[in-house]
């Protein structure tokens, strides 16, 4: 989307201002994921689910340390053990993956919220909560795409590649869900100070 790779670089920036100075262990992980760009948190979880190899959608302790070393998060292992028993909340000695990366976005306004899930439930033509290839054909044009125009592309192709930029990376499957739209709003939300100014972005963005 226009003008995001701007605000993902001060984002970034200021993230990494705020880390000499942060000492909460939850911060202290989401403004390295920041640190990043706005998909810094959907990169730890590809790395998490990679990881998951039972499909458990659970992490213990090793799998998480060793996301955490992977994604090339630098944190002690203190630091990293106490982040475990914070996201453990009954104690039973595995994190929850959805949880984890729910308390890891970065809080976000009601007005934002609202507006990112007006766009879903415009492009959610069907209304099972889930968008699809069917569900785009109703709302969103493939032929004025570059690459349909020059052949490259089918229309199936521009829709899937749509869908993809939204789709979780580590779990490609043609479908975005609520969750995965807001983990990926939730990343470019972070990037821009002004509600206003977001609130616009989307109107515009998407017609609403």
């Amino acid at each position: 989307m226009a003008g995001t790779s701007r605000h993902d670089r001060e984002m970034a920036m200021n993230a990494k201002r705020q880390l000499s100075a942060c000492t909460d262990p939850v911060e202290r992980l989401r403004l390295q994921c920041l640190a990043r760009g706005s998909s810094g948190i959907k990169g730890l979880g590809r790395t998490f689910r990679i990881m998951d190899d039972d499909n458990s959608r659970t992490l213990d302790m090793k799998e998480f340390l060793k996301g955490l070393n992977d994604y090339g998060v630098l944190i002690e292992k203190e630091e990293a053990m106490k982040l475990f028993q914070l996201f453990d909340r009954d104690g039973s000695g595995l994190i929850d993956f959805d949880e984890f990366l729910i308390t890891l976005r970065p809080p976000m306004s009601n007005a934002r919220k609202e507006v990112i899930l007006q766009a879903f439930r415009k492009l959610d033509k069907t209304g099972d909560g889930v968008i699809t290839i069917e569900d785009l054909k109703g709302v969103y044009n493939a032929k004025h795409h570059p690459k349909y125009q020059n052949g490259e592309w089918t229309e199936e192709q521009v829709f899937r590649k749509f869908l993809d930029s939204f789709d979780s990376p580590y779990d490609k499957d043609g479908k975005v869900t609520k969750e995965e739209f807001l983990n990926y709003y939730c990343g470019v939300s972070a990037s821009i100070d002004n509600d206003v100014y977001f609130i616009v972005m989307m109107k515009n963005a998407w017609k609403l």
